[in-house]
C-alpha cells in the first residue's frame, strides 16, 4: 500500500474521471499510480493528461521511448517503472537478454541508434548540464527537433516518476507483475 490513501474514481471530480479512467485502462497497468495522483486534481489533469496526449500524438517511435524509460528507471532503481517498461521494450523487439544488460557499454542487441538513445538517457539522468553539442548533432541525423525535445522531456519525466513512485511506495499492480513474468 502506498504511503497515502488511494483515491477511487468515484471520489474524483466528474471532469477528471475520463482522464483517470483512460490512464488506468489505456495507458497501461498503472492503476495504483493514478490512484495516488488523484490526491492532487491538477496533477491528475495535467500530468496524466500530458502522458495520454503524448501517447496519442506518438511523434517518437515507441522503441526509442521505451529504451529511454528503461534506462532511466534502471539508473534510478525504480522497480515500479522497470516492471512496467521492461515488457514494453521486449514487445518493441529487444530480447530479454538485451533488456537485462541495457546499461552495459557493450550490450548485445542494440543498434547504433538504440545506443545513442541509451547514452542520451544516461547523460540526461546523470549529468544534463555536461551534454556536448555533438550529441545533438548526432541526434539530428535520426530525429527531428520535435522528437529530440520529446525524448528529453520523457527522460526527465521518467526521473520524476521514479522518485514519485519510490517516495510514496506505490505498489506494482498484479497485472504488471504478471506481464513482467
Amino acid at each position: 500500500m502506498a504511503r497515502v490513501r488511494d483515491i477511487g474514481i468515484e471520489e474524483v471530480a466528474e471532469e477528471l474521471r475520463e482522464t483517470y479512467s483512460r490512464f488506468s485502462n489505456e495507458y497501461g497497468p498503472f492503476a495504483n499510480q493514478v490512484k495516488v495522483f488523484a490526491q492532487r486534481p491538477p496533477a491528475l489533469r495535467h500530468i496524466m493528461g500530458l502522458l495520454l496526449d503524448l501517447k496519442e500524438d506518438a511523434c517518437l517511435p515507441k522503441r526509442y521511448l521505451e529504451i529511454a524509460l528503461v534506462v532511466v528507471s534502471r539508473l534510478n532503481e525504480c522497480d515500479y517503472c522497470v516492471t512496467h517498461h521492461n515488457p514494453r521494450l521486449i514487445a518493441e523487439g529487444l530480447s530479454t537478454e538485451t533488456v537485462a544488460h541495457i546499461l552495459e557499454d557493450n550490450c548485445p542487441g542494440l543498434d547504433p541508434i538504440d545506443r545513442m538513445v541509451r547514452d542520451l538517457a544516461i547523460q540526461v539522468t546523470e549529468r544534463p548540464g555536461l551534454i556536448r553539442d555533438h550529441v545533438f548533432a548526432d541526434l539530428r541525423v535520426h530525429f527531428s527537433e520535435e522528437q529530440i525535445v520529446e525524448l528529453i522531456l520523457r527522460i526527465a519525466l521518467c526521473g520524476f516518476f521514479n522518485r514519485f513512485n519510490d517516495a510514496l511506495q506505490i505498489e506494482i499492480e498484479d497485472d504488471a507483475l504478471a506481464e513482467a513474468s
